[in-house]
């Protein structure tokens, strides 16, 4: 088999869930089809989504979730529904569903990580650390991807561990993760990937930190929530470093001016997802009391993307699939830039799937504001 021609990509507007099916699996449907993976509008009624996934793609593994935009063949779209078929010649991948993450125990996330580790190694064909990599779809208002990511990434050891955070558009009511034929609340998916292809995890953010240095003064870590920053009330100190009216803030201010804290001697961003009416500031990510953290201002978007995008071809070519985990934040920064077409061709130029997201993670560690993603290689017959 042409391993250039085992992974197929496919893209939708249809609104009536089943033709948005249907229209999927004709361009997605091959032989010997080992997995699925798909990204959906929020727009769907899921349970006659769901339903139309199982009849059509009833013998093949499948796993998804709802987003906050598309991405797919024709670049990045909204309302509609994207997916990836992998053949069996190019994929061997065993999955797993995590539930009830705001329950679930540290303890109980390395033991679900070990048991599919466990699994997958049963399974597995081509041979070495090089050939492995899994795949996080995590409900985007868990409020857990923290812990989960980080339990999971420590049991998989060298095999690299992105994901992304399922979206609801600009709700933030409901998201939802689909596993064995439905749609999960307040759970997550693990799918772990061995592959003869090439690939690299890769990720990338546009943000530099500027001067203007604040600190969380008062917050509440269990909501993602942060009541004061600098002894002020939150929005309105934020409001004031970024040089805004407090009532002007919006999610367009907070793509543009981000927060970013210092890891390990790299700066990972930190967004706002939300003002509440009582002054204080919902985050994407976790936010404790004592934690400093700067604002940040973006240097060129697409320019930052395709230096990417170039290193990746150095190391393993153009890639016959991206699979991409991007924050809506990052799309809202490109629509209101007027960077929807550069951005597109970009993804598509790299054969990019995935969706826009409530929070990407890489590695174990859960981020935002940033393009987190896998590339695979052209591979041979060799």
């Amino acid at each position: 088999m042409n391993l250039t021609t085992s992974i197929r990509t496919a893209q939708t507007i249809a609104v009536e869930p089943e033709q948005a099916v249907q229209e999927l699996y004709a361009a997605l449907a091959q032989d010997d089809m080992a997995l699925v993976i798909f990204f959906c509008s929020n727009s769907y009624d899921r349970s006659r989504l769901a339903k139309a996934i199982q009849q059509l793609f009833a013998d093949c593994q499948v796993l998804g979730c709802t987003t906050a935009g598309e991405i797919g063949p024709a670049g990045l779209q909204q309302h509609g529904l994207a997916g990836v078929s992998f053949s069996s010649a190019v994929c061997l991948a065993t999955a797993g569903l995590l539930t009830n993450l705001k329950q679930i125990e540290i303890p109980k996330l390395h033991q679900f990580a070990r048991q599919q580790l466990l699994d997958f190694q049963a399974q597995t064909i081509h041979a070495g650390p090089d050939k492995n990599f899994g795949i996080l779809l995590i409900d985007g208002l868990s409020v857990r991807e923290e812990p989960v990511s980080a339990a999971l990434q420590a049991e998989l050891g060298n095999a690299p561990l992105v994901g992304g955070s399922a979206g609801d558009g600009l709700r933030f009511d409901r998201t939802f993760v689909y596993f064995n034929g439905a749609f999960h609340h307040d759970s997550a998916a693990l799918l772990l990937i061995n592959t003869p292809l090439p690939f690299r995890v890769f990720k990338t953010q546009h943000f530099v930190p500027t001067e203007e240095r604040m600190v969380v003064t008062v917050a509440d870590v269990r909501r993602r929530v942060v009541h004061e920053i600098n002894g002020r009330p939150a929005a309105e100190e934020y409001a004031r470093l970024i040089g805004v009216d407090v009532t002007d803030l919006n999610p367009g201010c907070f793509a543009k001016s981000p927060m970013v804290v210092m890891i390990n001697g790299n700066y990972y961003v930190r967004s706002i997802q939300r003002v509440n009416p009582d002054g204080s500031l919902t985050f994407y990510c976790a936010i404790e009391e004592g934690l400093v953290l700067r604002v940040a201002t973006g240097e060129g978007i697409v320019e930052n993307l395709r230096l990417a995008f170039d290193k990746v071809r150095e190391q393993i070519g153009r890639p016959q699939l991206t699979l991409v985990c991007d924050c809506i934040l990052r799309k809202l920064e490109v629509v209101e830039r007027g960077l929807v077409e550069p951005v597109s061709q970009l993804l598509t130029d790299n054969n990019a799937l995935g969706f826009n997201t409530y929070g990407e993670q890489f590695q174990g560690i859960h981020v935002n504001q940033t393009f987190a993603a896998v590339a695979i290689g052209g591979g041979s017959n060799d």
